[in-house]
């Protein structure tokens, strides 16, 4: 049986700033408790990634972003057939109507967490500003994460702006 929580994140650890969901994930798995959440990254969502929301209670999505407002931004998501999903890479929001179409019922409720990403050439580390934005993403992360409630993780999408540039990761 899948844990309840599923933490799904994409990116590639060789174009700069899009590894930031990976690297959000990583750290998750050394500091957080694992007990009710199940990890998975990707370099990109697939159409198999549909199969992965079933018998879920929560899925944060995790990926780099250049449309944040600040630092990070958490979002719930609607599933809709958008224009990825006739293409080899596929948005949340399309994994989850994929789930609907096959499984007939509604997905779990689903959430993405954007990181504020600048550089995305490939060979490049993570710019610096990445970096910044990452430390308090997966601060933020660990708190959400350690809530299996849905009204905890709706209630964090309307009141995230009180976290942008507040949080100071330790250098643990």
């Amino acid at each position: 049986m899948p844990k309840p929580v599923l933490l799904l994140a994409c990116g590639n650890l060789s174009r700069g700033d899009d590894a930031l969901g990976p690297l959000l994930l990583d750290y998750v798995e050394a500091h957080g408790d694992l007990s009710e959440i199940e990890l998975l990254t990707d370099f990109q969502l697939q159409i198999e990634h549909a199969l992965d929301l079933e018998n879920r209670e929560l899925v944060l999505f995790v990926d780099a972003s250049v449309s944040c407002a600040g630092p990070f931004e958490l979002t719930e998501l609607e599933p809709a057939l958008d224009s990825s999903y006739t293409t080899h890479a596929m948005s949340p929001a399309a994994v989850m109507a994929v789930y609907r179409s096959i499984k007939k019922r509604p997905p779990p409720p689903c959430f993405l967490l954007g990181i504020k990403g600048e550089s995305f050439e490939l060979g490049e580390g993570l710019s610096e500003k990445a970096g910044k934005n990452l430390q308090q993403a997966c601060r933020f992360a660990l708190s959400l994460l350690s809530h299996t409630d849905v009204a905890v993780w709706r209630d964090r999408t309307g009141t995230i702006a009180r976290f942008h540039g507040c949080m100071e990761m330790s250098a643990s």
